[in-house]
């Protein structure tokens, strides 16, 4: 019984997808499907972190956004790993099937400079306001 050839994995829509939609675990479904187990512990973020919020007390919002605050960094330093992959090592993992070979530009580029831009400033203030609540007690704003 001959297997089916799977589908062409654009690594531009992967990276993509890990940068806006990185914290729900979009990139991961895209690339491997419903069974990856990675991408649901994303996509449970949301979930998790608004239960935490509903169920908490006297706990300030910012840290029951947690979950979902760690997942939306780490799906900006997946953007980065996908994008920085070489086109024949993401062919060989991801196209091996596929006869398309992936031929990534200068849009690649872009989409990881501006990643690395809102991903550096979002971990820079994540850290800021971290410390701001645990030793001012939110003095700061």
């Amino acid at each position: 019984m001959a297997t089916q050839p799977k589908s062409h994995k654009n690594k531009m829509i992967a990276a993509l997808l890990a940068s806006v939609g990185g914290g729900l675990g979009l990139h991961r479904f895209y690339l491997t499907g419903f069974q990856d187990k990675w991408a649901w512990l994303h996509a449970m973020s949301l979930p998790v972190s608004l239960l935490i919020y509903f169920f908490s007390q006297n706990v300030h919002p910012f840290f029951t956004a947690m979950p979902l605050i760690l997942s939306v960094l780490a799906g900006f330093i997946a953007c980065l790993v996908i994008g920085t992959t070489s086109d024949e090592k993401w062919d060989a993992q991801y196209n091996s099937t596929s006869s398309k070979k992936s031929d990534t530009g200068w849009l690649m580029a872009l989409i990881l400079i501006l990643t690395l831009g809102i991903g550096a400033s979002a971990l820079i203030a994540v850290i800021a306001r971290t410390f701001d609540l645990l030793f001012t007690g939110g003095l700061y704003g």
